[in-house]
Parts: structure tokens; sequence; C-alpha cells
């Protein structure tokens, strides 16, 4: 209203922006009428369809996981008895080429050897002598050379262990115990 008692003439074209104190005045962004085109029925249908279908494509999978038996490596060549220096480590090569294990000569004349990718976040794992333990540099996780359990850091099991074959003065890979 006017000075005068008369009201204020009202403009055709909508206003873009509400002022500031008229911010719960504004138009909401959603029409009413679009709301009838999905009813909460529907929705919960296709909720539960696709739930469904997601908990058999797993299952699925699941047990097509179960059903896959690896092959049985072959027995690879490592290395020679007399290569490996007591208290040291020999890196190489298994099951296949692209994965890497490392073999450790401890004391005592005993040989062990484990993939050389970590469990926590597959970065390679080394042996540090001096300590005494095999060590991923990722997140300092620590192993323990003798068993392969995880002694520190954020590994949540033990290293895969390769098994291995001593035929004379060979030493063979013949399979890996997750």
């Amino acid at each position: 209203m006017t000075e005068r008692g008369q009201a204020r003439p009202q403009s055709a074209e909508p206003r873009s922006e509400p002022r500031p104190g008229e911010r719960w005045r504004a138009e909401f962004p959603y029409h009413w009428d679009g709301d009838d085109l999905v009813s909460r029925r529907e929705l919960l249908h296709f909720a539960v369809y696709t739930s469904g279908a997601l908990f058999s494509c797993t299952t699925l999978l699941a047990l097509l996981g179960l059903l896959q038996r690896p092959a049985p490596a072959e027995a690879k060549l490592v290395a020679r008895v007399d290569e490996v220096v007591e208290g040291q480590a020999f890196y190489f090569r298994y099951p296949d080429p692209d994965d890497q294990a490392v073999l450790l000569h401890l004391p005592g004349g005993r040989f062990v050897a484990y993939s050389q990718k970590c469990t926590h976040l597959s970065c390679s794992v080394y042996y540090q002598p001096e300590p005494g333990r095999l060590f991923c540099p990722c997140h300092e996780g620590v192993f323990d050379p003798e068993s392969g359990n995880a002694v520190a850091g954020p590994p949540p099991r033990r290293l895969p262990r390769v098994l291995l074959r001593r035929e004379g003065e060979l030493l063979y890979a013949v399979g890996q115990v997750p």
C-alpha cells in the first residue's frame, strides 16, 4: 500500500530472485504434477528387484570363484644352494613371470620362500638382513622371516608361502600356499 491507501501495481513478470526476507515464498523447484510419475510402490518395487539382482549376481560370482581351481604350478628351478649366502635373500619370479618372490637362507641352513607381494596393498616386500625382517616400505609393514606372519604395520595376513623342494644342490619352487 502506498501513502494514499492505493495498492501497488503487481508486475506481470515473475521475479528471478526472491528478496532475502522472502526466500520461503519462492516456488518450489519441482512441480506437484511430476510427483505422480513415480509412486512410492513403484520405487519400492524397483529397489527390491535391483537388490535381488545384485544379490543374485554376487552369489553367482562367488560360486564361479569356488568352482575354479588354480592349475597346479610346475616345478621351477629357483637357485643353487651355494648361490644364496646364509642370512641373505635371493629374488626370483614365481609362479608367473610377473609374480615376484623372495628366497631366504635362514640361519641353520634352512630355506624358506614367500611371495614378495605385501598383503596390505600389494607393494613389494624386501628382506632386511640387519634387523632380520621382511619389510614393506609403502606403509612400514613388517613380516617375520621364519613364518611369514605379519608382525607390525597394516598388513592383515601373512605372506603367501612358496613351497620348496630340494634335489641335491638345487632348489625348486613347487607350489604356493596362501
